[in-house]
């Protein structure tokens, strides 16, 4: 799209303001209303905002302004705001490309791929929570006949949800989304969404678009829809899997070979990109499940449904989704991520250990395809299955050990991502809980 075409495209659906987004470290949508008239400087020199006031941009007030600089190739209507278009920006300083911008971190790995010719397709699966609160202000599923101990794909749960997942659907498919199929998920109020996969830039800039369109359809409603990782301690908690590919000019997948002896329709290439995931696996983890909650998910153990389906061990297997990376046949699902990771940091993430994996001929070993739930932590221990870390402390203390990410993502970002999930570790850390006061209150 040219500026020009862009213009008549805007004025075709009567929009009056373009929100300018990007991300900040966390993942979190942030933009500025900018009037259509200004589309221009969008696009050349930026819509400007003070860096101090993003988290993980690492800039200080005295600084150059950070200018959001709009890709025109991601120019789209907003539909639940009517009069609105989104332009997905990169940032700037001092006009060169800002390295704390996630959005351009991944663009540098994907330089790396298209190096070598190769293009990574994602297929993002969000999981959210459909809540509301009740008389006394407790977050509670947002409807109250949603209780079935085991309530996946239950009719009743989608139907009685379908206002709000309809005019989600709707929007999504106004901007091109290819939506397939909508189901409810395994915990009361949980649900998720599939749609087509694309580029991974493509599939990140989506998924904000994505948790962007749930928020504020589910606001106007009078609900609340929460990509909060574990909302619930004793339900499932909310993930966010990664199907991954990758396509060169031969073939749409290098990744799969109907050949293979395992019988998993992979390519040598693709066993040595699972084996950097593993490889890199506690370190990773930091970055795809970033949120002191996140470890509530990934916790060892059962839900009431039966199973939390969290992939909390460090293998790969066939159709195992009680395994860190699944293997549908020919392309890879890494369950790692959930619904608070920043969807830029997490792709970028995956490409650095994969390409680890491919440049250094790490061989995974054998895929396991049984049930890890029905093992004993020591019994895991005893088969060489590794847990994956079991606390976002632990995750960061990986995550600093593993010189990787610090060397391909930039270690300048590295060092603020640890710095602000240390602060958030020590605030969780010294936070009095409810569990606290009524174990402790009058125990002694």
């Amino acid at each position: 799209m040219t500026p020009k075409e862009a213009k008549a495209y805007l004025e075709s659906h009567d929009v009056k303001y373009i929100l300018a987004q990007f991300v900040d470290i966390h993942g979190v949508a942030k933009t500025k209303s900018v009037p259509v008239s200004h589309l221009e400087d969008v696009l050349t020199d930026g819509a400007g905002f003070a860096g101090f006031a993003v988290w993980g941009l690492r800039m200080g007030p005295h600084e150059a302004d950070y200018m959001a600089r709009g890709d025109l190739n991601t120019l789209s209507i907003v539909p639940w705001q009517p009069g609105y278009a989104r332009i997905v920006c990169d940032g700037y300083v001092d006009g060169e490309p800002y390295m704390l911008d996630t959005r351009n971190i991944l663009a540098a790995q994907i330089e790396r791929l298209k190096e070598r010719g190769w293009t990574m397709n994602t297929g993002l699966e969000p999981e959210f929570s459909l809540l509301r609160r009740d008389e006394n202000g407790e977050v509670i599923p947002a409807d109250d006949s949603d209780r079935l101990d085991k309530p996946c794909y239950d009719y009743k749960g989608l139907s009685r949800s379908r206002e709000f997942l309809e005019r989600l659907v709707e929007s999504l498919i106004a901007v091109d989304f290819d939506v397939y199929q909508v189901d409810h998920e395994d915990a009361n109020g949980q649900f998720e969404i599939n749609y087509t996969y694309s580029d991974c830039m493509t599939s990140a800039d989506r998924y904000v678009f994505f948790r962007m369109a749930a928020g504020e359809i589910a606001n106007q409603l009078g609900l609340i829809c929460s990509f909060m990782p574990k909302p619930f301690s004793n339900r499932t908690g909310n993930g966010m899997h990664m199907h991954i590919s990758i396509a060169d000019e031969s073939s749409p997948n290098i990744f799969e070979d109907p050949s293979d002896p395992r019988g998993l329709d992979l390519s040598r290439t693709a066993y040595h990109f699972v084996a950097g995931l593993l490889e890199h696996a506690p370190a990773l983890t930091a970055l795809m499940a970033p949120s002191v909650n996140s470890y509530k998910r990934l916790v060892v153990g059962r839900a009431l449904s039966g199973s939390t389906w969290a992939p909390a061990f460090i293998s790969y297997g066939d159709n195992n989704r009680t395994s860190m990376v699944r293997i549908p046949k020919g392309r890879l699902e890494l369950r790692l991520g959930d619904g608070a990771c920043n969807p830029y940091l997490a792709a970028a993430a995956v490409i650095a250990a994969g390409l680890d994996g491919v440049d250094r001929k790490l061989e995974p070993g054998e895929p396991q395809n049984y049930n890890f739930y029905e093992f004993s932590t020591a019994e895991l221990a005893e088969k060489g299955i590794d847990t994956l870390p079991q606390s976002l402390h632990e995750a960061i203390q990986a995550l600093e050990q593993d010189s990787l990410f610090a060397e391909q993502l930039g270690k300048g970002f590295i060092d603020e991502f640890i710095k602000l999930k240390n602060m958030e570790w020590v605030e969780y850390s010294r936070h009095v809980s409810d569990w606290e006061l009524k174990r402790y209150v009058e125990f002694y």
